[in-house]
């Protein structure tokens, strides 16, 4: 008895009592089924939702890190090429008097 009373509180046990009519056992199992359904997408829905809402958090900081990395790299480029157009010709001039700056010389080792 105490097993037939379990099933008659348990929804899609209804299939096991023999007590009830074929069609309203259908119509139960049918809704019941359809009750699982919907509290199964209600919950997929909402983890989706809190999914979104991680993912935006996560996505929306990294992109704040790559437009941050973009103005420092683009910064960096500018500097090196004023600091390239400030110091080209005093190089320049450097390099052309150490190759113009000739001493002939008798190497040491030299007898």
């Amino acid at each position: 008895q105490g097993i037939t009373a379990e099933r008659r509180q348990c929804p899609l046990c209804l299939w096991a009592d023999s007590s009830i009519p074929q069609k309203g056992k259908g119509k139960r199992l049918k809704q019941a089924k359809e009750e699982a359904i919907a509290e199964i997408d209600h919950y997929r829905l909402q983890r989706e939702r809190e999914f979104r809402h991680k993912q935006s958090n996560i996505m929306g900081s990294q992109g704040n890190l790559s437009t941050k990395i973009e103005e420092q790299t683009t910064e960096k480029i500018r500097d090196i090429t004023n600091s390239f157009h400030k110091y080209m010709e005093n190089v320049m001039k450097q390099l052309l008097n150490m190759v113009y700056d000739i001493k002939p010389e008798i190497h040491p080792n030299y007898r």
